[in-house]
């Protein structure tokens, strides 16, 4: 197989310039993996609302051109509609990316009966019907294999690969001067903390305010990056704490303010916290603050304890515990050589063992044994 390249159809109904954590992983691995293979990406690149169109035509042209492909890989397993259809007269070999809720999507809090319908249509026809069909999974963490084992899809099926970075796209020359000119501030005697990434309630931003924040010392600044469906509960946080003057809720932002945070803060927090229906796939978000060298914090729990080690990339502490996390932070930043210094370790862990150079032939090498 490695004499020639392989030809793939990368299928993808999440991807830029659409903002989202499975949009960013579809994105590198097509970019990544079409340096090692022959990729033909057909990519929805317009948002959820025109899913109803990208869907027949994705299905369309998988059909149309099946015979100049030795495999399909699909972006996640809403998709395996695409992988049934096929399998009805092919025997192509088709592969899916897993991300977790595109296998356990489901939540007891939606109240709206055509809501809880569609739920109840995608466990029956999805997870029953059409995920089964694909001929391996490749799932982006631990939790997502066992949500997959308890959907009933054969263990030989699938396969644990974590998601990585690119060295490459980000940018890296910033100081804590930079910091200060964005945010309009003298930050020389403070502490920063940051979240990033999709505001879901899983990612526990808005429990980390109301529970955390206001145990921490008073110099410490707490910046959260991004925006979600859990904006109002942050926001309404941040109006009911103590601590609001210590906070700044900046929202959606350029990469490039992504990077210059990552390069000038001090810690990156991810408190995520169980909510059933709802899970954590991997996080990228976490795995780039570590390429950034800033030490990481993150609850021990779902795909946030395959994108981190403890003690070797970043640190992990039990979900919802609060002593934990303040124990941790504290400790952290009353040593600024030991902080500083882990931070360079962890961000060698990265380069050594996530970054999509490397991850990427682990796909290959996966499609290959589909193929065989």
């Amino acid at each position: 197989m490695s004499e020639k390249k392989l030809k793939i159809l990368f299928i993808s109904r999440a991807y830029p310039p659409t903002v989202g954590g499975i949009e960013n992983q579809n994105f590198d691995l097509s970019i990544w993996l079409g340096r090692i293979a022959e990729v033909k990406i057909v990519a929805n690149k317009h948002g959820r609302k025109f899913l109803p169109l990208f869907a027949p035509y994705a299905l369309f042209y998988a059909i149309w051109n099946l015979r100049k492909f030795d495999a399909i890989l699909l972006g996640d397993g809403v998709l395996s509609f695409i992988a049934w259809s096929i399998k009805i007269f092919s025997r192509k070999p088709i592969l899916s990316v897993v991300h977790g809720l595109d296998v356990n999507y489901n939540s007891s809090s939606l109240g709206v009966w055509y809501e809880k319908f569609l739920i109840i249509l995608y466990q029956k026809l999805w997870v029953k019907i059409f995920l089964p069909s694909i001929d391996r999974f490749i799932a982006v963490g631990n939790e997502t294999v066992r949500v997959l084992r308890e959907a009933n899809i054969p263990a030989e099926k699938i396969v644990f690969v974590p998601n990585g970075v690119d060295p490459g796209k980000y940018q890296e020359n910033f100081t804590r001067a930079d910091l200060e000119k964005f945010l309009g501030e003298d930050l020389q005697d403070f502490k920063i903390l940051m979240t990033s990434g999709r505001l879901a309630r899983r990612k526990g931003v808005a429990w980390f305010i109301r529970n955390v924040l206001p145990r921490l010392p008073e110099n410490v600044i707490y910046i959260v990056l991004g925006d979600g469906p859990d904006k109002k509960n942050v926001t309404d946080a941040i109006k009911e704490s103590d601590s609001k003057n210590r906070i700044r809720f900046i929202g959606k932002k350029s990469n490039e303010v992504r990077d210059m945070l990552f390069h000038t803060c001090d810690i990156f927090v991810q408190p995520n916290i169980k909510i059933p229906g709802d899970m954590e796939g991997f996080g990228i978000s976490v795995i780039e603050a570590v390429y950034a060298g800033i030490p990481v914090i993150a609850a021990n729990l779902e795909g946030l304890k395959d994108a981190i080690k403890d003690n070797r990339n970043g640190f992990l502490v039990e979900t919802g515990d609060i002593e934990g996390y303040v124990k941790k932070i504290n400790e952290l930043l009353s040593d600024d050589a030991y902080r500083q210094n882990f931070g360079q370790q962890a961000r060698r862990y990265i380069l050594d063992n996530l970054t999509w150079e490397k991850i990427s032939k682990r796909y290959l090498e996966e499609i290959e044994k589909t193929i065989k």
